[in-house]
């Protein structure tokens, strides 16, 4: 009786060792089958998203500096006049940067007005004004941002100025004009959704850093839900006149559990109004 339950348990661990181990591809189709879906079978985007980190200062890594806008010092660089009185609240934290590589490939003349957009933050970042913020810095800003997905319809409004995308399912064609948020065109590739987007202003930066690129630029999105509560987000970026070849910024997103989320009002155009019309004021505000 020994002998027989011993071999029993020599041969289930044979088995076990010669059994066939599950592909990869098979994993990870079971993990996939867990995210949610809509009743068509496609991933559920529908939520409230927001990413975390730094990368609204600078997509590429970074130290942590005492600002944006800093002028030379007794010893190095320290807060410009008009960024003071902001102390801790205006400093830059570091960041580990969301650039494949590290490193935007910018062209020589290109990467010189990044630098001189830096030094000017104060007069030239759109964000300051209250500009829309264009794709794909509208994704990963400091303020959530919603997904309405159905079947025939993928549409997204972030809390910043108001701004919203409708997400064409057929592409209509060139955009008529260049717009601060272009326009996009969206499919599927297998659970990942694709949106193109062209025809953005070159007004709109990627960061508070003075990272920048032309109208040339063309945008491809890549949405994939890793699981109920995580989207994995790319932006491959092409611009000849700006880069010197493609790259891609990948991060998670975050979905907002609470059960009482919704997005707030930021309608900041009247915010800003001081500052770019104070000085038509009948009687200025002293300064």
């Amino acid at each position: 009786m020994r002998v027989r339950i011993l071999l029993m348990v020599v041969l289930v661990a044979l088995y076990a060792c010669t059994a066939p181990m599950e592909p990869a591809g098979n994993q990870a189709s079971a993990e996939q089958s867990s995210i949610p879906r809509t009743p068509s079978g496609r991933p559920d985007f529908n939520g409230i998203w927001q990413a975390l980190g730094n990368d609204h200062w600078n997509i590429e890594p970074h130290m942590a500096s005492a600002a944006l806008a800093t002028i030379p010092g007794p010893v190095g660089p320290v807060p410009a006049t008009e960024v003071l009185a902001f102390g801790a609240v205006g400093a830059i934290p570091s960041g580990l940067g969301i650039v494949e590589g590290g490193e935007i490939p910018y062209l020589p003349e290109a990467r010189a007005k990044q630098i001189e957009n830096k030094e000017n933050w104060l007069e030239r970042d759109p964000e300051i004004k209250c500009y829309l913020p264009g794709v794909p810095r509208a994704t990963y800003m400091q303020f959530p941002f919603q997904i309405f997905q159905s079947d025939s319809k993928f549409f997204i409004t972030y809390e910043y100025a108001s701004a919203m995308r409708d997400i064409y399912y057929e592409n209509p064609g060139p955009a008529e004009v260049d717009s601060w948020m272009g326009q996009s065109v969206g499919h599927w590739e297998g659970d990942t959704f694709v949106v193109e987007v062209t025809g953005l202003h070159e007004g709109t930066w990627f960061d508070r850093a003075g990272n920048h690129h032309s109208y040339m630029m063309k945008v491809t999105e890549r949405y994939t839900l890793i699981d109920e509560d995580h989207i994995q987000y790319e932006a491959t970026m092409e611009d000849p006149q700006t880069f010197s070849r493609p790259w891609t910024i990948s991060l998670p997103l975050y979905r907002n559990i609470s059960p009482n989320a919704r997005l707030g009002q930021f309608k900041c155009v009247e915010y800003v109004e001081e500052l770019i019309y104070g000085e038509l004021r009948k009687n200025p505000v002293e300064r």
